[in-house]
């Protein structure tokens, strides 16, 4: 089936899911009608992508972390990335002055973080204007995204979400909780450990029938249709973000307080600078250190006294076990047992194993076999 049938088809379907009256009677068929409209959707971008030439933004991930910067063009993104790193990204005050992704390195708590300045992303991004898919491509693969929009523009911000959402980006969500068991037979069976708000039986069905035949699906969140899609769908990237008001000091106090309730209205976390100026940056690096779910950890050699210049770099929820993969393997491969002073311990100096969760400020002792 060629693009263009497939893209009638799109059409037909949507056109159908517009003209439908949504209620009980309906709700089955609009979701089978949503589920198939996802599924040619995804068709089109695996044919658009296999016929994509070039190599894109060849840019290797280091640090502990890689933060995507992205705003429409000439939003301020050089000046910041700038400003907070070493890096030496052209500015310009013209549109695309940024024509390659830049990367530069912050250093902040001890943690190095590595922040892409993406070239501006516009209006058509998701179908590839502007390089729209080789930036989209890059953004899928940072742990946090800072939305740069500018402190005199309306929409920015909606436009943006909308071109990330198309392809395929889940912001500040969390991934589905919901597992899908592919069976030979007994067609499918709907397990659900909560009530369901948004969905029942029938709907779940409608929607799973256009990827699986047979199938056990348990579902632990209070999903919506578009959840559920999401989860066959399976490609989707579930990334944090945090807007970023660039030039607040062109509004005036009240202005920007506007601003940033109709923002935080809409449950982003938002923070207000001036690039140009550095006003609002040491907030931000706060901020993204925050987001990251950073914790430090402080190494205590046998017998000598803590590093606290240079902590290891974990992320929040990990354990000793992680501790000892990122120092070396040999930790790991050679571990006996660690001891740990701070607030995950029970005690001062607890001897610990491998799963022990560590938290923010925790001294770790590692001692391994000679």
């Amino acid at each position: 089936m060629d693009t263009s049938s497939i893209d009638q088809q799109i059409k037909n379907i949507e056109d159908e899911i517009f003209n439908t009256q949504k209620n009980k009677a309906t709700e089955h068929h609009i979701g089978k009608l949503k589920a198939k409209l996802a599924r040619l959707h995804e068709d089109v971008e695996k044919r658009k992508s296999a016929g994509v030439k070039g190599k894109g933004f060849a840019v290797k991930k280091s640090g502990d972390a890689t933060v995507g910067l992205i705003g429409f063009p000439s939003i301020g993104k050089s000046t910041l990335l700038n400003q907070l790193t070493d890096a030496k990204s052209r500015v310009g005050a013209y549109e695309f002055t940024t024509l390659d992704a830049i990367p530069g390195m912050m250093k902040y708590n001890g943690a190095n973080i590595q922040i892409l300045d993406l070239p501006g992303l516009i209006t058509g991004a998701s179908l590839g204007k502007g390089r729209g898919r080789e930036i989209l491509s890059a953004v899928r693969n940072v742990d946090l995204i800072l939305f740069m929009i500018d402190a005199q523009h309306k929409n920015h911000l909606d436009l943006m979400t909308e071109e990330l959402y198309k392809a395929g980006l889940r912001l500040n969500q969390k991934k589905p909780d919901v597992v899908i068991k592919r069976t030979g037979h007994g067609g499918i069976t709907i397990n659900s450990t909560i009530k369901l708000s948004h969905l029942n039986e029938g709907v779940i069905k409608s929607i799973s029938s256009e990827y699986v035949t047979n199938a056990d699906i348990i579902i632990r969140d209070d999903i919506t249709e578009d959840q559920l899609i999401d989860v066959f769908i399976q490609n989707r990237i579930y990334a944090p973000a945090v807007v970023i008001i660039n030039k607040k000091d062109l509004l005036t106090k009240e202005e920007l307080n506007k601003k940033i309730k109709n923002i935080t209205q809409k449950n982003w976390d938002v923070i207000s600078i001036s690039a140009s100026e550095g006003t609002g940056l040491d907030e931000l690096k706060k901020v993204i250190f925050s987001e990251l779910k950073f914790t430090r950890t402080y190494m205590k050699p046998v017998g000598e006294k803590p590093d606290f210049d240079e902590p290891l770099i974990l992320k929040k929820g990990q354990t000793v076990e992680d501790a000892c993969r990122k120092l070396h393997r040999d930790f790991k491969r050679k571990f006996r047992y660690a001891q740990v002073w701070g607030k995950s311990a029970k005690y001062p100096g607890q001897n610990v194993g491998f799963d022990h969760v560590l938290e923010d400020e925790d001294i770790l002792t590692i001692t391994v076999s000679r």
